[in-house]
């Protein structure tokens, strides 16, 4: 940085700006009002229609989220470009004359079909490419991709319009994952493309709640300019604010919003909706598991995403709210109901005259892909005032490039806030509602060919099964057409045995012992997926994950698998035993437990995932090294949910 460029960085650092409830005052925003960043927004701008508009494109424009706050704060967005037709519609429905977007127009395009014709000198250029190949969720799901995948190279097309172009700046947005994916070789492309083209970067990860959002949301922003310097605005909520003022909180936010009758409903249906009643407020499916002191834990510690049954807490912002999930994604209302779409807005800060289009799905699907526009107006004021000299009126107060935010130290601290919650929770609790005694039971299953295992009747079924309480659970497994007990003397094909591994298990049988008496090959995966449902079906454990618990730890179970001259399944032995399971292999070392050639351990592989097991490689999870393999559990876990289930060996 030359003398010039700190003079000027200096200018803003050394201007420490007034707390931002007093910023807000002196406009006439009360921020003790439910949906302030509404009306923060229409101030804004109300105060700057005579300025000069700064002539921008949105790119990756989603439902507009961002487009919004800079849109506020005099940036006038003349094109964005989409590809998602419901992302358009919203769009489309949010411009025109007297619309948040009134001089735009909506290219609902592949980017990388996208030339810009017809446009006037581009100030400016925001926008954020997909970012679930580098998310959690996503790497989870599939590992991380990063710039391995098509979603993950489209920020060159970015690159491309800048070129093109030429704007004096940019702000790009994705998630933080985009920092560590690939060890950082995608971070670090990223970063060189956009140098290659002749901004400078400035960048940084935020938590959207200190900037007046109602919802903890970790991005990273980045900042592109042809000249000068920048700095990132002052946390205006929270410990890192000029005044340390409070966060805005979920129950202020949603405090005032109206719900139609339907949108009361107390609940949530399905298996696990009942254990939503007693999780306090703030935490989620953790609330059952014995790490927090739960007495009757259901699932494994971190078995589950942390928005699984997770209940929002009134009194502080939202955790991340999520694009897309399943019945059980929260965030879920502390009275026990789903929050409704116009919650979710206000949650997001997205006002409540921008209309969604789209089912409710959809409309919630837009919301939580959406960049919050009250972080977008702090962003674009800063950049208004540091980039283009627009005098506000006011100073922010500039954070230092050398200093730190305290978000994610507070976010370590938070476990000991939950053990905390739930064992006064647990104290309080007159009786667990998730026990049941185990009761015997004989029933007819059938077994889909994408591992959905279910009790029907008996001209539907594939197996009768026998399930006996008593000291041990004892299961019997049979093809349906064969008799209904075994004859004297018969021998099980093969038997499973299962039993704790040196620490309680949550039920009162000593072990498991589980004998089939079928050749059927698909009678393993049905032996497996009998002694979960009796977990389900006693309200024991969610599934045998939760029992064994999340395959990076030690397991909780030991498991035995005994062939009766029958080597048919004698190759599980050490999966079952878990001699290769639990931990990254190299192929050679699985050809040698298995006494095999290397090139024999896709076969063996493929046998594994047509009996439902869960095995992966690279083709599989990328960021696996070609010629490594994982076998996370040493039973078959595929269901027709599973995103493996999916996936090609090869």
């Amino acid at each position: 940085m030359n003398k010039q460029e700190r003079t000027s960085l200096f200018k803003y650092i050394g201007s420490q700006g007034v707390p931002f409830a007093e910023l807000c005052g002196n406009l006439g925003c009360d921020i003790s009002k439910p949906a302030w960043p509404d009306t923060f927004g229409k101030i804004m701008s109300g105060k700057l229609k005579d300025e000069k508009p700064i002539t921008t494109l949105s790119l990756f424009s989603g439902a507009g989220g961002l487009d919004i706050g800079f849109h506020d704060v005099g940036f006038d967005v003349i094109e964005c470009v989409e590809i998602e037709r419901k992302f358009c519609d919203t769009l489309e429905r949010n411009t025109g004359e007297g619309k948040y977007f009134p001089h735009g127009r909506v290219r609902c395009i592949d980017i990388r079909e996208y030339r810009p014709t017809d446009l006037p000198k581009t100030d400016f250029i925001i926008g954020g490419p997909p970012c679930q190949t580098f998310s959690a969720a996503g790497r989870r799901a599939n590992g991380v991709l990063g710039t391995t995948d098509e979603r993950g190279v489209l920020f060159r097309e970015y690159v491309r319009l800048l070129e093109e172009l030429e704007p004096k700046g940019f702000l790009f947005e994705n998630v933080y994952g985009v920092i560590g994916a690939q060890r950082g070789q995608a971070w670090n492309e990223i970063l060189k493309e956009f140098s290659d083209v002749g901004y400078k970067l400035f960048f940084r990860i935020l938590d959207t709640a200190d900037f007046g959002t109602p919802q903890h949301r970790e991005r990273l922003i980045i900042v592109g300019l042809k000249n000068g310097v920048f700095a990132f605005p002052r946390p205006t909520h929270g410990p890192d604010s000029l005044d340390g003022a409070s966060y805005y909180t979920a129950k202020q936010a949603v405090s005032s919003v109206a719900l139609e009758e339907s949108e009361k409903v107390i609940g949530i249906n399905g298996r696990y909706g009942h254990l939503l009643n007693d999780i306090p407020p703030g935490l989620n499916y953790s609330f059952y598991t014995e790490e927090m002191g739960h007495p009757h834990p259901v699932f494994a510690w971190r078995s589950k995403f942390s928005d699984f049954l997770y209940k929002a807490d009134p009194d502080t912002p939202v955790r991340t709210i999520k694009a897309q999930g399943g019945q059980y994604t929260g965030p879920f209302h502390w009275d026990n109901r789903p929050f409704s779409v116009a919650e979710h807005k206000r949650l997001q800060t997205i006002p409540d005259d921008y209309e969604l289009t789209g089912n409710r799905t959809t409309r919630i699907h837009q919301i939580g892909n959406s960049v919050p526009p009250q972080l977008a107006r702090m962003l674009a004021i800063a950049i208004r005032s540091q980039i283009f000299d627009t005098k506000f009126g006011f100073d922010l107060s500039y954070l230092d490039e050398q200093e730190q935010l305290g978000f994610r130290r507070r976010k370590r601290q938070l476990t000991d806030k939950y053990k905390a919650k739930a064992a006064k929770a647990l104290a309080e609790e007159e009786a667990p509602s998730t026990f049941n005694a185990e009761k015997s039971d004989l029933y007819y299953a059938a077994l889909s060919d994408t591992f959905d295992y279910k009790r029907v009747d008996k001209r539907e079924a594939d197996f009768v099964v026998e399930a006996h309480w008593n000291g041990d659970l004892k299961i019997a497994v049979r093809e349906v057409d064969s008799a209904s007990k075994a004859s004297e003397g018969e021998l099980p094909k093969f038997s499973i045995v299962i039993s704790p591994n040196n620490s309680p298990w949550g039920m009162s049988a000593e072990r498991i012992k589980v004998e089939v008496y079928s050749g059927n090959p698909l009678a393993y995966t049905a032996a497996w997926k009998a002694v979960e449902a009796e977990l389900i079906q006693n309200n024991i454990k969610a599934d045998l994950v939760q029992l064994c618990g999340y395959y990076q730890y030690t397991p909780k179970i030991r498991s035995q698998l005994l062939c009766a001259n029958d080597s048919l399944f004698a190759f599980l032995i050490p999966v079952v035993d878990d001699r290769i399971t639990h931990r990254m292999l190299p192929e050679h070392e699985l050809a040698e437990v298995w006494n095999i050639q290397e090139d024999g351990v896709i076969e063996y592989a493929q046998k594994m995932r047509n009996l439902g097991y869960e095995i992966r490689n690279s083709n599989t999870n990328p960021q696996i090294e070609s010629g490594q393999w994982l076998i996370p559990y040493a039973f078959p876990t595929l269901t027709p949910l599973s995103v493996q289930l999916r996936k090609t060996l090869r």
